[in-house]
């Protein structure tokens, strides 16, 4: 009986609020429970997102350091073709000078001399000629003085060899050994 007592309008009322605030509740309970849940998930989604970013991170630095690897070995490589063929030039170049220097020596008469006497392993500079005084040196027909053939043979050797040179290094292809890109 005394419940009916409270059946009158405030009590009505308070019963009513009392009720709404109990369904709130729960309510809030149920969003509680699925925002945590949806919480969650998003941590577990930002983890996997944070682990794929480190991998991705290792991938490219190790990508970046066989890359950083092969261009050195490449470099190398490069580096050791192109002193193959310096020194080769190098020593073919000596070797027909040498040729042609003994063939000029050969070839000269008793009377004349060289303009550079001195033997060097560059080619001599050509000098003022002991007959600079007296009348030119006679010439073939056709043909150089003896002392200028020999400037102008030196002179043919060494862009020779030059364009040789130039023919090899450019003959070395830098990418040979780069690898193949995506």
């Amino acid at each position: 009986m005394m419940f009916l007592r409270l059946l009158n309008g405030p009590g009505i009322a308070g019963l009513a609020a009392a009720l709404c605030l109990a369904l709130l509740l729960v309510i809030q309970k149920g969003e509680t429970r699925h925002w945590h849940k949806q919480s969650d998930r998003f941590e577990r989604l930002q983890a996997g997102e944070a682990a794929a970013r480190a991998q991705t991170v290792a991938n490219y630095r190790a990508a970046a350091a066989e890359a950083e690897a092969a261009d050195r070995a490449n470099a190398a490589r490069v580096a050791g073709q192109q002193s193959t063929i310096n020194e080769r030039s190098s020593h073919d170049f000596e070797a027909r000078l040498a040729i042609a220097r003994a063939r000029y020596a050969g070839l000269r008469q008793p009377g004349q001399t060289a303009a550079d006497p001195g033997a060097r392993a560059t080619a001599p500079m050509p000098g003022i000629s002991i007959a600079a005084g007296g009348s030119a040196e006679g010439a073939g027909e056709n043909r150089l003085p003896s002392s200028d053939a020999l400037v102008a043979t030196e002179q043919a050797i060494q862009l020779d060899e030059l364009i040789r040179w130039v023919k090899g290094q450019a003959a070395i292809d830098p990418n040979a050994g780069a690898p193949a890109t995506p």
